[in-house]
Order: structure tokens, then sequence, then C-alpha cells
């Protein structure tokens, strides 16, 4: 069981992609990172491991564990299941989600605010 938040975004589909799998991007968007890398790949995919640092400075070790090239990643951080994040279209347009695990409620608001980065990073 999961919790998710949606923004309809201005930017395309691609571009939204883009900024989701960067991980120099992250810190741009993701209130509670401070830095990211790969262990052994060159970019994100099922089963790729690395490092996330977050807003306090304290490095934890993430797996992919899901991921659909275009559209949605998740992973587990240190071990938890963390985030989901993703990107579609529908009748208006762009929209982007991410979603929590149900009982991580509060980080709500921290996803919220991380899709409007991402909305102002993709606007054309």
């Amino acid at each position: 069981m999961r919790v998710t938040v949606r923004r309809s975004m201005t930017g395309s589909v691609q571009a939204v992609w883009d900024v989701l799998t960067d991980l120099d991007a992250w810190p741009a968007w993701g209130p509670s990172v401070r830095g990211a890398r790969l262990d052994d790949a060159t970019e994100l995919a099922t089963g790729v491991t690395g490092t996330v640092t977050t807003a306090i400075g304290l490095p934890l070790p993430f797996t992919i564990t899901t991921f659909r090239p275009g559209k949605e990643w998740a992973w587990r951080v240190a071990g938890v299941p963390a985030t989901s994040h993703g990107v579609t279209t529908d009748d208006r347009g762009t929209v982007a989600w991410m979603s929590a695990p149900v009982w991580a409620p509060a980080y709500l608001p921290v996803l919220a605010l991380a899709l409007r980065r991402i909305d102002d990073l993709t606007r054309p």
C-alpha cells in the first residue's frame, strides 16, 4: 500500500523523466537530498545500487527496485522501501507523481514540494 501525490506539469514527459533520473538534478528538486552517486553503473536500472546523501549529510545506500524506462522508478534506501517516482500523460498533458509507503504519510508534503520544483525545472 502506498500514498501518492500528483502534479500536472507544463514540461514534456521526456523533460520530466530526464530530471527524475538525473542524479545530478536530485538535489535541485529533492528537499531531503544533498547528492547521489551510483556504485558500478552509469544510469538507473533495476538492481543498480548507489549512495544518496541526505540533506543533513548522512550517506545512505540505495537499490533501485523498479525501473520502467520513461515511466517509473522506485528504490529502497538503507534497506527500507522508499519513494516511487513516475511520469505519465492525461488529457491536459504531462503528469508527474511520487508515492511513499502508507506508513509514511508525513512525507507527502516533501513529495509535493519535489513535484513543484520539478515543474519549475522543466517549464518551457
